[in-house]
């Protein structure tokens, strides 16, 4: 199991995490999706470590900005 935390902006509510968690949740491997929105971070649990290039692209797709390295 691994969970890792990310930082994304331009998430401002509700629906914005909604977004971010739809899209996410359609990684395979991907067993849950936590979205801080006042943080600005979602943190990813899943079987195992996944390639963060999967993750930013995800993101993007929900119309966000993925910050590498953060």
């Amino acid at each position: 199991m691994s969970a890792r935390t990310y930082v994304v902006r331009g998430m401002a509510c509700g629906y914005c995490a909604g977004f971010v968690t739809e899209e996410i949740e359609t990684i395979a491997g991907v067993t849950g999706v936590a979205v801080d929105v006042e943080a600005g971070t979602v943190t990813v649990t899943s079987e195992e470590v996944l390639d963060i290039a999967v993750i930013r692209a995800a993101v993007e797709e929900a119309g966000y900005e993925f910050v590498p390295g953060a």
